[in-house]
């Protein structure tokens, strides 16, 4: 699929020159940031968001409860460009920045986080070989993913090894001009229908952690690929998540990113992409709360009045309002400086630990605003609280990501 076919109803929208830095409206005075969006990036937030309005909210419930995987929602995102966003415009993708596809993610999680989650795992197994991958490996495996609809799936953690990636047990030997993958992989979204894998295994056990992995990417229909049972989740339940065994799967060198040893930097480096990604879902989910929680409070009455005139109702929006944009701010932040060329990791953990927790708090305060209401699956708030949780688990749990964030404080602020 070309470029130029995303977005047909804001045609300027890939007009993106090869030294366009800014994510921003261009025309913002010098000297300050601009919240602006420009014509480009408000053509993409209608686009996704007129698509999650009108094709993810109307079957979002149905796909919860028969827990069905959404195929034909990944197929129409993929038709109309929302699909591998930030694959480059050299593999056959429209190649937005980082900012934009924040943009995106957000409003498809308003619709459904279950389904965004299937759609933005594409990009997590996307990201290593967007960082690390030949012209070749790039050509073969990113260049399928925009000529039809496939999903792709991320494979590092393990029964026993979550946060603590460096304590995996996967296992790659090299055998011939082969290498061989021996080890099971746990949690991995997309997976029954992954058309290839990310693979995260050791290669050099005796080295230091950092540097005894290595990344592969790995057909999926290679022999030796277990697929494990659908696992059945407390939220975001029509996301594909299972236990995939690895037995003698054998993977050709070329399928080899970076060198043997820079698996653990690169898988590093791609959630300096994917984690302002998660961040923005968990924003809209939250958004999505929010105004569901508005809605109910104008038309519920006690006491004679709208619920919305009671102090303590009003309270609980406002701060849910207040966290809602703060949350996004601090993606954008995330997001623009990934972008800009900066290092965004400090950024992207905060994004992501605030607005994760966003989105929990405002899925329980809109359960608590609507009362009994809220516990009752007839109305939407109690799938956003079941979908909600899994923000401060995966892609590295809130207290990981605080770890992040404190070890960059020193060098932020040193002592003088």
């Amino acid at each position: 699929m070309s470029g130029a076919r995303i977005f047909k109803a804001a045609p300027r929208i890939l007009s993106r020159s090869a030294s366009h830095a800014r994510t921003y409206a261009t025309d913002a005075p010098a000297g300050g940031p601009s919240f602006a969006l420009t014509e480009e990036q408000a053509g993409i937030q209608d686009l996704a968001r007129k698509f999650a309005r009108e094709s993810i909210v109307p079957v979002a419930a149905e796909y919860d409860k028969t827990m069905r995987y959404p195929w034909d929602i990944i197929k129409e995102a993929h038709s109309i460009g929302l699909l591998n966003t930030h694959v480059p415009e050299a593999y056959g993708g429209p190649g937005l920045g980082l900012f934009e596809c924040a943009m995106i993610s957000e409003e498809l999680a308003y619709g459904c986080t279950g389904i965004q989650t299937a759609i933005e795992a594409n990009g997590l197994a996307e990201a290593p070989l967007i960082v690390a991958g030949s012209d070749a490996t790039k050509k073969k495996y990113l260049g399928r993913m925009t000529e039809e609809p496939l999903v792709a799936a991320y494979g590092v953690t393990e029964p026993g090894a979550g946060s603590d990636v460096a304590s995996i047990t996967t296992r790659a030997e090299k055998k011939g001009d082969k290498w061989v993958i021996n080890g099971t992989k746990m949690w991995i979204t997309n997976s029954g229908y992954a058309n290839w894998f990310f693979v995260l295994a050791k290669t050099d056990p005796g080295a230091k952690p950092t540097h005894s992995m290595t990344g592969f990417v790995v057909d999926g229909n290679s022999p030796g690929i277990i697929l494990g049972k659908k696992e059945i989740n407390m939220g975001q339940r029509c996301s594909d998540t299972r236990m995939v065994t690895f037995e003698n799967v054998e993977v050709p060198e070329e399928n080899v990113l970076g060198k043997p040893g820079d698996g653990f930097k690169i898988a590093m480096k791609a959630f300096d992409i994917t984690r302002p990604l998660v961040a923005s879902g968990a924003v809209g989910l939250a958004q999505r709360a929010l105004e569901e929680a508005m809605k109910y409070a104008q038309e519920r009455k006690t006491m004679g009045v709208p619920i919305i005139q009671h102090q303590a109702i009003a309270f609980m929006l406002a701060d849910m309002a207040i966290q809602v944009e703060a949350s996004r701010a601090l993606v954008w932040k995330a997001a623009w400086a990934k972008d800009s060329g900066q290092a965004n990791t400090f950024y992207a953990s905060m994004a992501k630990t605030l607005a994760s927790r966003t989105a929990v708090e405002n899925a329980d305060k809109a359960v608590q605003i609507f009362g009994g209401a809220g516990f009752n699956s007839e109305y939407p708030v109690e799938k956003l609280y079941r979908d909600a949780k899994i923000f401060e688990l995966y892609e590295g749990t809130s207290q990981i990501q605080r770890l992040i964030i404190s070890r960059h404080l020193s060098s932020i602020y040193p002592n003088s």
